[in-house]
């Protein structure tokens, strides 16, 4: 069974960082593109991230420069590192692959 469970989102300042994880199970990861995804309050889903195999990365032209995607393949585990976080980037953030969702961790970037 295949299961993706994200963790680390929070309140944070603007200008602030977090680090977002998505634990793996049920499925080769290493074997698979993994990507972030982000759903703010009455807008659709957007692609933040996304990171295939030999750790080719591509982002948003939003993020570009301010996040980080990245996988450690022995803990089947994947990461989001944010900084420079805006009040924009408030969302919720899915960890996906495939056709596999995760349930979702809420960024808010407030004062």
């Amino acid at each position: 069974q295949v299961q993706l469970v994200e963790s680390g989102g929070g309140l944070v300042q603007p200008g602030g960082s977090l680090r977002l994880s998505c634990a793996a199970s049920g499925f080769t990861f290493s074997s698979y593109a993994m990507r972030w995804y982000r759903q703010a309050p009455g807008k659709e889903r957007e692609l933040v991230a996304s990171i295939t195999f030999g750790s080719r990365t591509r982002y948003a032209d939003s993020v570009l420069g301010r996040f980080t995607i990245s996988t450690d393949n022995a803990k089947k585990t994947l990461y989001l590192q944010m900084n420079g976080l805006k009040p924009e980037d408030t969302a919720v953030y899915y960890c996906n692959t495939d056709t596999w969702w995760g349930q979702g961790t809420l960024v808010t970037v407030s004062e």
